[in-house]
C-alpha cells in the first residue's frame, strides 16, 4: 500500500439508533486508543450528527452525513444541504449509497451533482459505486462500476477530497459476502481506470475501501458498518 493512503474504518448507522444508543458507541469510541494510521469515521442519522460531532469534537473521530441535497437551499422538504452538514461539525458525507440509488432512485448525474456540491462545502465524500447480482452475474460489474465511477469523476474537484467504497450490492444485509479476493481485484481495476482516465497520482494515492454490512452485538448495541479492506 502506498504510504500516502491512510487505513479507513467508517460505520453507517443507517436509520438505526437513538440518543442513548449512539451515545454509547460515541464513549466506546472516544475511549479507544487509536492507531494514528488509521482514520474512523461514523455516519449517524442526519439528527444525531451534531450530538456525535459534540462526543467526538476531542477523539480525531471524524462525523459524516449519509447523504446531502444537491442545491444549498430551496423548497425541498426534508432534504439537508452540503452547507447544514458542515454547519453541524460534519466533515464527510456519503454519496451514491445502493439504496439511494437502488431504493430512491438517484442516478449518475444526480450523484455527480451532490459530488460538486459537498466538495464546494469542503466536504470529504465517500463515494459508493457497485454491482447487483444479476450484473455480476453477467460479466458487468466493471461497467457498471466504471458507469458510476465516470459520473464521480466529472465532478470532482480535488480527488485528495474523496474515498471511494466499492460497495457490491448483492454483499449488502444479504447474507452474502464478497471475498477479499474478489474485493480486491475490482480494488486493482479501479486504480488502473484512474490511472488511465485521470493520473496515477491520484490512482496511487486515492483510497479504495470495500462496504459491506454486519450485525455488532457488543454491549447491546446494534449498528451497520462499512468494513475496509485496502489494497497492499
Amino acid at each position: 500500500m502506498s504510504e500516502s493512503r491512510r487505513f479507513f474504518v467508517g460505520g453507517n448507522h443507517k436509520m438505526n439508533g437513538d440518543t442513548a444508543s449512539l451515545s454509547k458507541i460515541a464513549v466506546m469510541l472516544s475511549e479507544t486508543q487509536w492507531d494514528k494510521n488509521v482514520e474512523v469515521v461514523v455516519a449517524p442519522p442526519t439528527c444525531y450528527i451534531s450530538t456525535l460531532v459534540q462526543h467526538l469534537s476531542k477523539t480525531g473521530v471524524s462525523v459524516s452525513a449519509q447523504n446531502i441535497h444537491e442545491y444549498q437551499k430551496g423548497a425541498f422538504t426534508g432534504e439537508i444541504s452540503a452547507s447544514m452538514v458542515v454547519d453541524c461539525g460534519a466533515t464527510y458525507t456519503i454519496l451514491g449509497h445502493s439504496e439511494r440509488r437502488h431504493v430512491f432512485g438517484e442516478g449518475n448525474e444526480q450523484i455527480g451533482q451532490k459530488t460538486a456540491t459537498a466538495l464546494a462545502q469542503g466536504l470529504t465524500v465517500i463515494a459508493c459505486i457497485g454491482e447487483q447480482l444479476e450484473e455480476r452475474q453477467a460479466g458487468k460489474t466493471m461497467d457498471v462500476c466504471i458507469s458510476q465511477l465516470t459520473a464521480f469523476k466529472d465532478n470532482i474537484s480535488d480527488w485528495s477530497k474523496v474515498v471511494i467504497a466499492y460497495e457490491p450490492v448483492w454483499a449488502i444485509g444479504t447474507g452474502k459476502v464478497a471475498t477479499p479476493e474478489q474485493a480486491q481485484e475490482v480494488h486493482a481495476k479501479i486504480r488502473n481506470w484512474l490511472s488511465e482516465n485521470v493520473s496515477s497520482d491520484v490512482a496511487g494515492s486515492v483510497r479504495i475501501i470495500y462496504g459491506g454490512s454486519v450485525n455488532g452485538s457488543s454491549k447491546g448495541l446494534y449498528t451497520y458498518v462499512l468494513l475496509f479492506i485496502m489494497l497492499m
